[in-house]
């Protein structure tokens, strides 16, 4: 695996898009130990970086083999889309619609002198506080790219590990690949064919306020509207009978989302009412 990422470092400057694959293990509930596993791509491009599930691209990829038009979004973190040498990013969320979330995200850095080898590079230390959490990394001065996973930018070389403090979220730099032509990601301009709508963080919240205080809304006016009897309703593998059991319903989904709200910007996390 490192002898495959540095066979390809010495083409970076002909490759249209030079993808890093990281595997990233994050927690969605803290206070338990269980790991939910993702491989995430980095792509960088001759103009912009752009930070998304692999899950992605192979759906994609799957849609143009067999002709269809299916659609995959996880919406445990957000896809993010910045133009190359810079750090006004723009986050791409899934809820109730889709949206994107423009924030300048630049990061202070602390280099440390402390160093460690892997494989056949050496690794930097340097440390730094954002979205509410305490963060290290290790870089390679070697392979001269100032950028890294999700907002991480602005070292003076790659990224090849960070984590928090706390071991919330975990990244690690797994393989590395390029493509003549800059690769497109349609699955990021539009999700079933419809944009992003630009929103502000005081407008997400709301959002998630909404979806918190009426999770199963959408189930429910689809079963109060349904005039034929061959029509069934679904919530987690349970049918739908009557509009009273959406309440117990909705009490259980209201637990999961607070149990499970630990996004990686710990600082920008909702603050939801218990019932």
């Amino acid at each position: 695996m490192k002898k495959l990422i540095l066979l390809l470092f010495p083409l970076l400057l002909s490759a249209q898009t030079h993808r890093f694959v990281y595997l990233l293990q994050y927690k969605k509930d803290s206070l338990v130990q269980d790991f939910t596993k993702a491989n995430m791509v980095l792509d960088i491009n001759p103009d912009d970086i752009k930070f998304y599930p692999y899950a992605y691209a192979k759906n994609d990829s799957l849609n143009m083999i067999r002709g269809q038009k299916s659609a995959r979004w996880d919406d445990d973190l957000p896809a993010v889309i910045r133009k190359k040498n810079s750090s006004e990013n723009t986050s791409l969320i899934l809820m109730n619609d889709f949206y994107s979330l423009k924030s300048n995200d630049k990061i202070n850095w602390k280099l440390s002198d402390e160093t460690k080898v892997d494989g056949q590079y050496t690794l930097q230390k340097a440390t730094t506080d954002f979205g509410g959490r305490q963060w290290i990394a290790w870089f390679c001065k070697d392979i001269n790219l100032s950028e890294g996973p999700y907002k991480f930018r602005g070292l003076p070389g790659l990224i090849f590990e960070i984590e928090d403090s706390k071991k919330n979220y975990i990244f690690k730099l797994a393989k590395s690949m390029k493509f003549s032509n800059t690769y497109e990601t349609p699955f990021l301009e539009s999700f079933l064919g419809k944009k992003p709508l630009p929103v502000t963080d005081k407008m997400i919240v709301k959002k998630q306020l909404e979806l918190y205080n009426d999770p199963l809304h959408d189930v429910a006016e689809s079963f109060k509207s349904n005039t034929n009897p061959e029509n069934t309703f679904w919530v987690s593998g349970v049918q739908v009978k009557s509009i009273d059991q959406l309440k117990g319903m909705s009490d259980e989904r209201r637990k999961t989302i607070r149990r499970e709200n630990n996004p990686i910007e710990i600082d920008k996390a909702a603050k939801y009412p218990l019932y």
